[in-house]
């Protein structure tokens, strides 16, 4: 028992606004293993997991001032950490949506307890074996991407992109320094029907090129990779 104590206990962020289901679960998840906090609304939820880095959140879909769905692709859009959905709606498509917006798991109201632990272990599991967290904020030769508050810089002054041209760098951003196949960026910026679209790919490369590169004929930051994908440098 002492090691448990000596351990680092679990950090749980708790995303919902109904008192009931919060009290439940800070009952259900103990003391000496996990601490919980708490946030009632999709911005407040956001905030917290900048600040605290929490190691899971609980996520609920029916906020007061912003849907789940928005607040869980807003979260991965620059955090790898696991999000696991407490719902109560039971509809595929909410949940399919959930998850193609960044969710990695997904539980309809009511559950049990027993269930709930097990999927953040797994969540918990999954996290330390295949992923950490991207770094806020990017910077590398004079490009400077700051993910939590969309704005971006190059040599100090801010580049306006539409937000197709925004959402291809923080793709690129969050796999700084790895070739990105063309299939997977297509996937996670405009999305699986557009796997084979490659002159999207094209032409949005090739206008952020022109707004953040020295010479947008010899790129130095967004790289191709020959019938392969884009790379995008990073100091690592």
């Amino acid at each position: 028992m002492l090691q448990r104590y000596l351990l680092a206990k679990t950090k749980l962020l708790v995303i919902d606004d109904e008192l009931a289901i919060r009290r439940f679960l800070r009952a259900s998840f103990p003391g000496d293993m996990y601490d919980l906090e708490e946030a009632i609304t999709g911005k407040e939820g956001l905030t917290k997991v900048a600040s605290g880095v929490p190691d899971v959140v609980l996520l609920d879909l029916g906020l007061p001032d912003l849907d789940g769905i928005e607040v869980a692709r807003e979260i991965r859009s620059w955090s790898q950490v696991p999000i696991i959905v407490l719902s109560a709606r039971h509809q595929e498509n909410d949940k399919i949506r959930a998850l193609d917006a960044g969710a990695d798991d997904y539980l309809t109201k009511p559950f049990s307890v027993g269930e709930l632990l097990a999927r953040v272990r797994v969540a918990l599991r999954h996290s330390q074996r295949t992923s950490q967290d991207v770094p806020s904020v990017f910077e590398y030769d004079g490009l400077k991407v700051d993910l939590a508050a969309h704005r971006v810089f190059r040599s100090g002054e801010e580049v306006h992109l539409t937000p197709n041209e925004y959402n291809l760098l923080a793709a690129l951003v969050r796999h700084a320094g790895k070739v990105v196949t063309h299939r997977q960026l297509l996937r996670e910026v405009w999305g699986e029907a557009y796997a084979d679209e490659l002159q999207y790919l094209r032409v949005y490369a090739g206008q952020l090129r022109h707004k953040l590169e020295a010479n947008p004929a010899k790129p130095k930051l967004l790289l191709t990779e020959p019938g392969v994908g884009y790379r995008l440098q990073s100091g690592d």
